[in-house]
């Protein structure tokens, strides 16, 4: 008989076999680091242990088939402590001979003591069985953005991961990209570029930092929301680092956005590698600020070289993204369970910090490399 448990460290090899080939769709045998990084992401890292437990399938056979990770995240809720559980890496294997075993698993993490559960990475799957388990899909933070900076280098990083001849093709796309964007007028906006000198971010100043630097402004610049992260001692150090240590990415960089006085009204995060794609990992902004960090944001990024931006959508940044020529599409939606409809208004109405350092999508486990 197939039985649902917490998952052991004997567990691993199996759960890391299984995410090669259930969500990277890799044949190659799941290697010792990703096996390593699992064990300290699931296991050992800061939040992990008591009774929020990452949980396996076990069929009855005896071996493992199916998984849940689950990371904890401390939260308040206007000054009430709460407990929440972000689901990441849901996966089953053998569903002809066990079909429930998906929403079993999906049943057992949100039956678990914590006040809300949230995933950011749900696909069309994992939502449906969600919806049916009284989850609820937030389509204002299932939102993916991407701006267009430099269109001709753009393309071709789209293309350079299933032709890597495409990377041959850089020199003349850097020739159009600068005869292009040089014919812009100043701070003009167009969908399929960014003018030569930027778009225009008035006189706030952007300073490259520290992740440390980073992490101490994220709680006043999150301060607005009624529904927010609490990390326990070091848990956003580690969640930081964690995030740097994807050089497919790029580097990692961190920048605060002040005013002519000094004062921090923004910051952001985001992977930059030249005539790539960048990745953003967070915007944070004040209220009636988040326009002006975002110019700031495309301002540096464009400094940097690289040929567009791309991230998580936050609903408090949706208004000023709609005049700055940024594209929208849907990749996979955050959805929540909760038995506190006080919690679940709050996050259906756009009150909670959810998604980037408050989800997922900073593990390695997306984006990462293993060898």
């Amino acid at each position: 008989m197939s039985v649902i448990r917490a998952l052991e460290g004997a567990d691993l090899p199996a759960v890391a076999g299984m995410f090669q080939r259930v969500l990277r769709k890799e044949r190659t045998e799941a290697p010792a680091s990703l096996i390593e990084y699992m064990r300290r992401f699931y296991l050992e890292a800061p939040g992990c242990g008591g009774d929020l437990r990452s949980l396996v399938h076990v069929n009855d056979a005896g071996r493992v088939s199916g998984f849940v990770g689950v990371h904890a995240l401390p939260m308040q809720f206007n000054g009430r402590q709460l407990h929440a559980a972000i689901c990441s890496s849901l996966m089953v294997e053998d569903h002809e001979r066990d079909p429930m075993a998906g929403a079993r698993l999906l049943k057992a993490y949100l039956d678990g003591p914590q006040d809300i559960s949230f995933s950011e990475t749900a696909n069309d799957i994992s939502a449906r069985l969600w919806t049916r388990l009284r989850g609820v899909v937030l389509p204002q933070y299932s939102l993916d953005w991407v701006r267009v900076m430099r269109p001709s280098s753009f393309v071709l990083s789209l293309s350079a991961s299933r032709l890597k001849l495409a990377r041959m093709l850089n020199p003349f796309a850097h020739a159009i990209d600068r005869f292009y964007c040089r014919r812009m007028k100043s701070s003009e906006r167009r969908w399929s570029g960014v003018a030569a000198d930027g778009a225009g971010h008035g006189a706030l100043r952007t300073s490259e930092i520290d992740s440390g630097t980073f992490a101490k402004l994220v709680e006043p610049l999150t301060a607005q929301f009624v529904l927010r992260p609490e990390w326990a001692e070091g848990q956003l150090d580690h969640i930081l680092a964690d995030a740097a240590q994807k050089p497919d990415m790029g580097e990692l960089v961190f920048v605060s956005v002040t005013s002519p006085v000094g004062t921090n009204v923004g910051a952001f995060a985001y992977h930059a590698r030249k005539d790539e794609i960048g990745r953003v990992l967070q915007i944070l902004a004040l209220p009636g600020q988040a326009g002006s960090v975002i110019d700031c944001l495309i301002d540096h990024a464009a400094v940097r070289g690289v040929s567009g931006l791309r991230g998580r959508i936050q609903p408090a940044l949706l208004e000023a993204m709609l005049g700055r020529r940024i594209a929208f599409l849907t990749v996979a939606s955050t959805v929540v369970h909760s038995r506190d409809p006080e919690l679940l208004d709050a996050m259906k109405n756009s009150q909670a910090f959810l998604n980037g350092l408050a989800g997922e999508q900073w593990s390695r486990l997306i984006g990462g490399r293993f060898t």
